[in-house]
């Protein structure tokens, strides 16, 4: 692969931006960053004057994009769904899966592990079967089961390792030992959909969950003499809150405290994107129910409960900083080297460094994608 150099930008690295700064891409992967003059090489060189040079974005929670449901189980909707949001600067994404009966999730899981052992996908995320009817959201309630050990065994032996976040709701019956038994199989272990009580929720965060699936989404809201999942998970220095920043899910004043509460430690940008993301309006499936996207907007037919969302991460980069009033800095923490981190690839992506691999968004001044690098080479744009 040969080598390029990328100049005259506005790189966004762990020590600030180096305005006008350089990267120096040789083998798919960062070779040296630096500010001012780049050295001199034969490569061929991109000038990025003008632009932010970000990492590439890192979206933990993802159904689908671009027609296609990663619930499917040919490998050719997937691959056009992770390219979807490849060309929108996402270059390590979790599949998510939606609730369905164990059989048919451990099929789903057996037919993704294929595309995370070809390093398409970065792991798989089952939000559910384990989740509260009470706060099901799009999840089909009829699916809906306590976290048994047969059921959790049996998805963790299809995944075979590829599964790396699991939703429980705690105060299900089996909850804890589940959370526990996620945690020793190397598992991020999240806590959503759920209606518990704060004293349901500090059990299962003391057993090893750390994730907050979408927090204030799918919750029991948060009330000054209960604070419930929210006030208890944004709240614990042991737990990473995901936000779904469409501003649609969350109003802008709910993000920014949110963000500013957990800080850049503990604050993850997720799309939650189902197969609409990039589609346009229509009717669409998850998991079985029928979903209705108007104005980019997917709630369930006939129910009203919104259904997922048709957010890219640049758009939630963007929302974050032009909407909730957040820093470019703190938004490539969200959205690129916190949740990398949050993965165990902190080595690998989220941040640009040399080592790191070649993954980089190049974003206008209105933090509109330009450009997609991905492991040095350039994603070719398209529909």
């Amino acid at each position: 692969m040969a080598a390029q150099l990328i100049t005259g930008g506005r790189v966004a690295t762990p020590d600030g931006v180096l305005d006008p700064g350089w990267v120096l891409v040789e083998g798919g992967s960062i070779s040296a960053v630096g500010a001012g003059d780049p050295p001199v090489t034969d490569a061929p060189v991109t000038d990025a004057a003008g632009r932010w040079v970000v990492p590439g974005f890192v979206d933990i929670h993802c159904h689908g994009g671009g027609g296609a449901a990663f619930t499917s189980t040919d490998p050719a909707d997937v691959r056009h769904g992770v390219l979807a949001h490849r060309r929108h600067g996402t270059t390590t994404l979790l599949a998510s899966l939606v609730s369905r009966p164990v059989p048919e999730l451990v099929e789903q899981v057996a037919a993704l592990r294929e595309l995370v052992e070809d390093g398409l996908l970065a792991g798989i995320h089952l939000e559910g079967p384990f989740l509260s009817a009470a706060r099901c959201g799009a999840h089909d309630p009829a699916v809906l089961r306590a976290p048994d050990a047969n059921s959790v065994d049996a998805l963790l032996a299809a995944g075979r390792g590829a599964i790396r976040m699991v939703t429980v709701a705690p105060e299900l019956e089996g909850a804890v030992p589940a959370v526990k038994r996620l945690v020793d199989a190397g598992v991020l272990a999240a806590v959503g959909h759920t209606d518990a009580l704060a004293e349901d929720v500090v059990p299962a965060v003391d057993a090893g969950a750390s994730v907050a699936t979408h927090l204030f989404n799918g919750m029991r809201p948060l009330h000054h003499r209960e604070p419930g999942p929210i006030g208890t998970l944004l709240d614990d220095e042991r737990v990473t809150v995901e936000l779904i920043c469409d501003l649609v899910h969350l109003h802008p004043t709910v993000v920014r405290l949110a963000a500013r509460h957990a800080g850049t430690g503990r604050t993850v940008l997720i799309t939650d994107a189902i197969s609409a993301a990039g589609a346009g309006d229509g009717v669409y499936d998850i998991g079985g129910l029928e979903v209705r996207v108007e104005d980019g907007v997917p709630t369930l037919a006939g129910g009203g409960s919104l259904a997922g969302s048709t957010l890219t991460m640049d758009a939630a980069f963007r929302n974050l900083v032009e909407g909730c009033g957040l820093g470019v800095l703190e938004a490539v923490h969200a959205a690129c080297t916190r949740p990398a981190e949050l993965l165990g690839l902190g080595d690998l992506a989220g941040r640009i460094a040399p080592g790191l691999a070649a993954d980089l968004v190049l974003l206008d001044d209105t933090l509109h994608p330009q450009a997609v690098l991905h492991h040095g080479e350039w994603v070719p744009s398209g529909t």
